[in-house]
């Protein structure tokens, strides 16, 4: 990958006009890109929309954060989605799309995890885990029924000082710690450059691939399980109100909710922040 200081090339409008299946918009410089694609959906827009920005200033992540990337240093991108499935399974959906994400990452970069519900972290040779993705799914009404909006920010190529988060990393910046933890030099990191159209049509692919598992919600929740970092590690969970709840995260439930317990009994927790404190054990 190249350093921030070299050029940041643009997405490819023309191969990405070329995806199956999809509407794919790319604008220069967007607020959010959810916010546009909820804008559109509830003005009659179907579902097969996706809107990519080049430069997203003012991007929402969970919790009204603000998710905000340098240009062309990131892949952040929204798709309107129709899930097709009864309302007490939309709580999969973040879910899905965190999977969707680490199981493509996971082909690049090593360390990759994810933290119940769909934040996906690295792990770096320190053994330390930062925030790589920010995954936002809303529900919108549009005039002929509810469709979900997913957000996908991923930093690529951030340095520390673009990153928008303190604890957060990049792609390049977990390149860049695994070829020095082999001894490598610079030399070897720039030529790992992550082409940011191909992401996305691999994104793209493999959503549609794997949109199939919300109708098997057993083999979508072991799927996740086995590369979810948070499940057997002690967490303290930020409620809404204020309340915080600490225990160990034990499993998830057959709607995905997180399974905390806290000695004889257990908290289902449907939402809420998770900060990993502990190993378990």
């Amino acid at each position: 990958m190249q350093p921030a200081s070299a050029d940041r090339p643009p997405l490819d409008h023309r191969r990405l006009s070329e995806l199956d299946s999809v509407r794919v918009e790319v604008v220069e410089a967007a607020a959010s890109t959810n916010a546009l694609v909820a804008e559109r959906a509830r003005a009659g827009e179907e579902a097969g929309l996706v809107v990519v920005a080049e430069h997203q200033q003012a991007g929402r992540g969970r919790l009204d954060r603000v998710w905000q990337t340098p240009p062309r240093a990131a892949l952040t991108f929204s798709m309107l989605v129709d899930p097709q499935i009864p309302a007490p399974r939309w709580g999969l959906l973040p879910l899905l799309a965190g999977f969707v994400v680490e199981t493509v990452l996971a082909e690049r970069i090593e360390g990759v995890g994810l933290k119940w519900p769909n934040d996906v972290l690295a792990t770096g040779p320190d053994g330390v885990d930062r925030k790589l993705v920010g995954i936002l799914v809303e529900r919108v009404e549009g005039p002929h029924g509810p469709l979900a909006v997913v957000g996908i920010g991923i930093n690529i190529s951030q340095t520390p000082d673009e990153l928008p988060i303190e604890g957060a990393t990049s792609v390049l910046a977990q390149l860049r710690a695994e070829v020095a933890a082999e001894g490598g030099g610079e030399g070897d990191v720039l030529g790992a450059r992550v082409d940011r159209t191909e992401l996305l049509e691999q994104l793209v692919a493999t959503w549609q691939a794997l949109t199939p598992l919300l109708a098997e919600p057993d083999d979508l929740l072991a799927g996740y399980r086995a590369v979810c970092s948070t499940l057997g590690r002690e967490v303290e969970v930020h409620l809404p109100g204020g309340r915080t709840h600490r225990g160990t995260a034990l499993d998830l439930d057959s709607h995905g909710a997180l399974v905390v317990g806290d000695g004889p009994g257990t908290l289902t927790v449907t939402a809420g922040d998770v900060v990993h404190v502990r190993l378990a054990g």
